[in-house]
């Protein structure tokens, strides 16, 4: 082989090496770029800050810090000696009230009889005046005269009779009324009494735990958190230039960033918007323009929501909400 056919062979060897070096760097380039894969991965979990419903000294607490628990375990319990005593005093103010309804009742039906007796009354003595004045001058004027004022007191009295069964019927709703009351605030006590033990609302696990037997917990003011167990999930934020190739029910493989542990996923979501840090609301509601300009802009990043399996861990490891993770989307 001569001379220029060797260099003829070399030149063709580096550039059908550089030609290939040039299409792996533009297949690497694009699929940096393109396809639909990040390493900007966050295990997320459902996280529900537990405070008490009702104030007082705390008188146990029955969980460690990361202690797994389950729905209805008691967390801390409240003293529950003033509570005991307001209970107590719900039910004797529902029994007073109870026992004044009775006594209403009585009352009413007594007024009732009492305004029928009185009816009876007056149409007897009205009976007597229409009769006498029927009679003319064979009676005196002054004895058709008192057997009418007879009739008129009677009339009178009968008419007071009803006036106290009517405010006897009154006093009797007033008094059906406070037993609602005292009803309604003995629910409220025992209400109050079930409340003074904190209970779990789901599974999981205890964090931040930030309570001791002695401490004053205040009512709404949070002592712990709650990570729901049943609640992980991932957020994988993707450059704005990978989102024509994802959908909602795509598959996708994650890698824990700790002991690279493999974990399949499910896109269930996709955000529909984020923050524009460089275009705030000025003081008059209107856009804040900023009047520098990057020219190296950086692609966005759009939160993606994978769901996850913890399921798939091995056994003995720990899936914490924070931990960091590579997603890879395979389009459908």
């Amino acid at each position: 082989m001569n001379v220029n056919a060797q260099s003829v062979l070399r030149f063709l060897i580096t550039a059908s090496v550089v030609v290939i070096a040039l299409l792996l760097g533009h297949l690497l380039w694009k699929r940096y770029l393109y396809a639909p894969w990040t390493r900007d991965g966050r295990v997320r979990a459902d996280v529900v800050q537990i405070a008490p419903d009702v104030s007082g000294l705390v008188s146990a607490v029955r969980v460690a810090d990361n202690q797994f628990v389950h729905r209805g375990d008691v967390l801390f319990v409240i003293d529950q000696a003033r509570f005991r005593n307001a209970l107590a005093q719900a039910r004797a103010n529902l029994a007073a009230a109870e026992a004044n309804a009775r006594a209403a009742g009585a009352n009413i039906a007594a007024a009732l009889a009492a305004a029928k007796a009185r009816e009876k009354e007056y149409a007897m003595y009205a009976a007597q005046s229409w009769r006498r004045q029927r009679m003319g001058e064979e009676i005196s004027r002054e004895a058709r005269e008192d057997a009418a004022a007879t009739a008129d007191a009677a009339q009178a009295t009968w008419q007071q009779a009803q006036a106290g069964s009517h405010q006897a019927s009154a006093t009797r709703e007033q008094a059906l009324a406070a037993v609602e009351q005292a009803q309604a605030s003995l629910e409220r006590a025992l209400l109050d009494l079930d409340r003074t033990e904190v209970r779990a609302p789901f599974d999981g696990y205890v964090t931040n735990l930030d309570v001791r037997v002695g401490d004053y917990a205040a009512t709404g003011s949070a002592r712990l958190a709650l990570v729901d167990a049943h609640s992980y999930y991932l957020y994988g934020y993707f450059e704005e230039t990978k989102l024509p190739h994802l959908r909602v029910g795509d598959p996708a493989d994650v890698r824990l960033l700790a002991g690279g542990i493999h974990l399949k996923g499910t896109i269930t979501g996709i955000a529909h918007g984020i923050s524009d840090r460089d275009n705030p609301t000025g003081a008059d509601l209107l856009a804040s323009v900023n009047p520098t300009f990057n020219w190296v802009r950086l692609a966005q990043r759009i939160p993606v929501r994978v769901a996850i399996d913890p399921s798939q861990m091995p056994p003995g490891m720990v899936l914490a909400a924070g931990m960091t993770a590579t997603v890879e989307v395979h389009p459908r």
